[in-house]
């Protein structure tokens, strides 16, 4: 694949200061007039497309007006940025499957390859006001999902999204920042450093020119950006009505993976989460098991399972026999090999296989439980 042309990266830049992000109804004219003849169109020097809302056109005619691409390309070029457009080669071809709601074009900071590393990504979104659990649990999450060679993705926002970044951060991991700004306009202000951390060691991503400030509406735009670049979206911690639901709900709908980190269930903040476990997402506790999901055959989380008790490994005969013992007192082998349902010869072999291994012990012609052996065998 070859980049595209410098005439239409123009365009492309001109059009991301004139349209707001995901507007499906340029994304439209985009498609089937192409950009060069879109920004044509929109500084006046030839029609409208067809069927074109005239109030709509001439709102964007008016901001048309005012866009310097050369000065946004100087001033991306200032930090070390740069422009992509579908086509080129370090393009995110997932993106595609936003239709027309697709970015018309991406401004990026940092020194990786966007392509390659969104091709094993995952993102990570959830709660800004998030409790302790939910910013340690992301800052684990974060870091394991590094650790296994995966790029973390997120908004940059504060609580959990700045969590996970900064756990990928400290697992020398890489992880990718999706702004609703401007790639050179830190949001929130608190996270100024940790942005330029990402701008240096990762990737900062934004469909917006620089300079551009983030909208209520904006936020929730670039949410489908989140959805779309990565294999599957974790939501940890998120009350009923979240921006962090908007993305797994986005994500879900494109067919990625859709998963949730359970909480209490007392906690409002995991309250989107577990009606989103409900609506069909996969509950994930770490990040063996979001690999697992996401990951290719052969990825698989360790098997859980409690502790192995020495019992455990006893023959069905001889446990069978030890749970015949009452927990208080002791019982003659007779009365072992009736309530165990043992022939008995074979009980009072068993009795001593039992004694032997330090389960039971003999007290003149009874048997008995050993107080250590007490907790693993029972009460009857």
């Amino acid at each position: 694949m070859t980049d595209v042309g410098d005439t239409e990266r123009r365009a492309r830049a001109a059009l991301t200061r004139i349209a707001e992000p995901g507007d499906e109804t340029v994304g439209r004219w985009l498609r089937q007039m192409g950009p060069v003849e879109l920004l044509r169109a929109l500084k006046g020097e030839r029609d409208a497309p067809e069927g074109a809302c005239e109030q709509k056109f001439a709102g964007l005619r008016l901001r048309a007006a005012r866009q310097d691409t050369a000065a946004d390309l100087a001033a991306v070029a200032a930090i070390g940025g740069r422009f992509l457009c579908p086509g080129d080669e370090e393009w995110p071809g997932q993106l595609d499957d936003l239709g027309d709601g697709r970015p018309i074009g991406l401004w990026v900071r940092g020194p990786a390859n966007l392509r390659l590393w969104a091709l094993r990504s995952v993102a990570v979104v959830g709660a800004r006001a998030c409790t302790d659990y939910g910013a340690h649990m992301a800052a684990v999450l974060g870091a394991g999902l590094a650790d296994r060679g995966w790029t973390v993705v997120s908004g940059a926002a504060y609580g959990v999204d700045g969590a996970t970044h900064r756990g990928a951060l400290a697992a020398d991991g890489a992880t990718i920042a999706v702004l609703a700004s401007g790639v050179d306009f830190a949001y929130p202000r608190g996270h100024t450093e940790l942005i330029g951390r990402m701008a240096e060691q990762g990737l900062v991503i934004a469909e917006l020119p620089p300079g551009d400030h983030p909208t209520r509406s904006r936020f929730i735009l670039r949410n489908r950006v989140i959805a779309a670049l990565t294999r599957g979206t974790v939501v940890v911690e998120a009350e009923l009505r979240s921006g962090s639901l908007v993305t797994a709900r986005r994500a879900m709908e494109l067919g990625r993976f859709t998963m949730g980190m359970p909480g209490p269930v007392t906690s409002g903040l995991s309250a989107g989460v577990h009606q989103l476990l409900r609506g069909g997402a996969t509950v994930v506790t770490d990040a063996a098991e979001v690999v697992e999901l996401v990951g290719s055959i052969g990825e698989l989380a360790p098997e859980r399972r409690g502790p192995l008790l020495a019992r455990d490994l006893l023959d069905p005969v001889a446990a069978r026999v030890l749970e015949a013992l009452p927990a208080r007192g002791g019982a003659d082998a007779r009365q072992v090999a009736r309530d165990s349902g043992t022939v008995g010869d074979v009980a009072q072999g068993k009795l001593f296989e039992l004694q032997s291994l330090g389960f039971v012990q003999r007290s003149g012609g009874r048997w008995e439980l050993v107080r250590t052996a007490t907790a693993t065998a029972g009460s009857r």
